[in-house]
């Protein structure tokens, strides 16, 4: 039971609940922008109240295809704020504290195993090689 505890007090867990509440709420406020606001503003230009009365009827289905419009405008709306907010901005701080990569082997030239750059002689074929830069 401790094990459990110890599991559920760990940063990450917490942090993770509180990333859960907080999309769920900007999740509602841009399902709600999309709904209230953007919806019937591009609907008044062809002329429908709202997405959200576009059916088709075949037979005995109704499929309400302007609700999918909705949940697709909702969608594109939180993937673009999510990735210019938090994916963007991440990528770059990480590219700034990313290490150059340290080069410590180089190629024979003769028999093209990889050996320390610092080497003379290469270990495999013990050909004299010239200093390394």
């Amino acid at each position: 039971m401790s094990g459990f505890k110890k599991f559920l007090m760990r940063g990450n867990v917490i942090e993770l609940a509180v990333a859960v509440v907080i999309g769920a709420a900007f999740t509602s406020i841009v399902n709600s922008f999309v709904e209230d606001l953007l919806t019937p503003l591009i609907s008044a230009f062809g002329g429908l109240p709202d997405f959200k009365g576009l059916t088709l009827t075949v037979g005995e289905s109704v499929f309400r295809y302007g609700e999918f419009i909705n949940a697709l405008i909702s969608f594109i709306i939180v993937a673009t704020v999510v990735y210019f907010l938090v994916v963007s901005p991440y990528e770059r701080l990480s590219a700034r504290f990313r290490r150059a990569e340290v080069i410590t082997t180089r190629e024979c030239p003769e028999c093209r195993s990889e050996v320390p750059k610092a080497a003379t002689r290469c270990a495999f074929c013990t050909i004299q090689l010239t200093p390394a830069d």
